[in-house]
């Protein structure tokens, strides 16, 4: 791949998340702190910061994710999640930086080279709890099939697939769906979910350089997460990007106007909107 495309490949997309973890952390008035991003980030991630279309500015929604999935997963561990299967982890450093039990398990799951390059990164760095790493193609049906197995001795299980399902095809979705109900066991899958609405609005501004570096957003069904029941998973709570972004005060600029001006939509229209991009929780269905 060409560099002069700023995403080669899904991978960067985790480089090019944590810088904006890094700009968050930096802020006086941060809303979660994450030293290791900077540092995680790298070169490349900043160079994906400049230069993909409104690069800086459209950090809120990474940032609230993180603040919101943060939140969350501290609630199942209180609830008893024992298991945190992290698949596609890139450079997640929550196992670095929340405040985890000691005995905690947690799973890090990803390619082969980003598996190396972030356990390289984070050599002298010391985990909260147990941190495990698994390189791990999730495509490859006997491997996830053998990591959930292994994942579901360990239970309660929660799963956290950030920033992962929208690189997907519906059927691997649907697969993976599958075994992490019917194999892992999880309790709790915890994920970023979009809608057509929004791959239709990003598609305009981001989708020529994704798909150049063959990171096209593919998955958002129009269903929500209705879609998961016939794999066996019922959504428990929804946290809308927008919503959040207001309770958080990391939101777009204007912020104020466009919430006077929803007001003067249909209800139906403003719930799409709503519901355009959000944080789930699902739970697992017997």
């Amino acid at each position: 791949m060409s560099d002069a495309t700023p995403v080669r490949n899904v991978s960067d997309t985790a480089r090019w998340v944590a810088i904006y973890r890094a700009m968050e952390s930096e802020r006086s008035d941060a809303i979660f702190n994450d030293p290791h991003a900077r540092r995680l980030g790298g070169e490349r991630g900043e160079r994906i910061v400049r230069e993909m279309p409104r690069g800086r500015s459209m950090a809120w929604p990474m940032i609230v994710r993180t603040a919101v999935m943060d939140e969350i997963v501290m609630r199942c561990i209180h609830e008893g999640a024992r298991t945190v299967l992290n698949l596609a982890a890139g450079l997640d450093a929550r196992p670095y930086r929340l405040d985890l039990p000691a005995d905690l398990r947690w799973m890090h799951v990803d390619l082969p080279e980003m598996l190396a390059y972030f356990r390289d990164a984070m050599a002298r760095e010391t985990p909260q709890c147990k941190v495990e790493f698994h390189a791990v193609d999730l495509r490859e049906a006997d491997a996830r099939r053998a990591l959930f197995a292994d994942a579901a001795t360990t239970g309660p299980v929660l799963v956290i697939t950030e920033g992962l399902l929208i690189y997907l095809e519906p059927d691997d979705v649907a697969a993976l769906a599958r075994d992490l109900h019917d194999v892992a066991r999880a309790r709790w899958w915890l994920s970023d979910l979009a809608s057509p609405l929004l791959i239709k609005r990003f598609t305009k501004q981001w989708n020529k350089n994704l798909a150049a570096g063959n990171a096209p957003f593919r998955f958002a069904p129009a269903e929500g997460t209705s879609w998961f029941s016939p794999m066996g998973w019922r959504e428990r709570e929804f946290r809308s990007m927008w919503d959040e972004s207001l309770r958080l005060q990391r939101t777009v600029p204007l912020a104020p106007l466009w919430v006077l001006l929803s007001k003067l939509q249909p209800r139906e229209k403003r719930d799409a909107m709503r519901r355009m991009s959000g944080i789930v929780l699902m739970e697992s269905v017997d």
